[in-house]
């Protein structure tokens, strides 16, 4: 064993990398640790064409105010990846603003290479 990977599996070398990670990194790993938790599935985890309930942030909203084809966007991120949320023939939803925290459930499936999960049930969280 070299000294580099000594040093990568003693309790030095994790807490050198966990010093060294971005705060990106570290709030990424706390939302999926929330997220599992509570017994949601990691985005990056949930398989298409399958039932699961995510949790996690609002990071952008779009609202398609048309008439006759409304609909609400949202991204929700969960630090793991990324689920678009589409409600058809809504504008708006109380209480679904960007920055808020939200647990779904529905059927995931893909959309021109962007996980979606349309009219799903939610949950506004604290």
């Amino acid at each position: 064993m070299s000294l580099g990977s000594a040093l990568a599996e003693s309790a030095v070398g994790r807490w050198l990398r966990r010093l060294l990670r971005s705060n990106e990194e570290l709030v990424s790993e706390e939302l999926v640790t929330q997220a599992v938790k509570s017994g949601a599935t990691p985005i990056a985890e949930a398989r298409d064409r399958t039932r699961v309930t995510v949790q996690g942030t609002v990071a952008i909203l779009t609202i398609n105010p048309q008439k006759r084809h409304s609909w609400l966007e949202a991204d929700l991120v969960d630090g793991s990846g990324t689920l678009v949320l589409l409600w058809m023939g809504r504008g708006t939803i109380p209480g679904i603003t960007a920055g808020r925290r939200l647990r779904v459930h529905g059927l995931i499936s893909s959309r021109d290479g962007r996980r979606v999960m349309y009219n799903p049930s939610y949950e506004l969280l604290g």
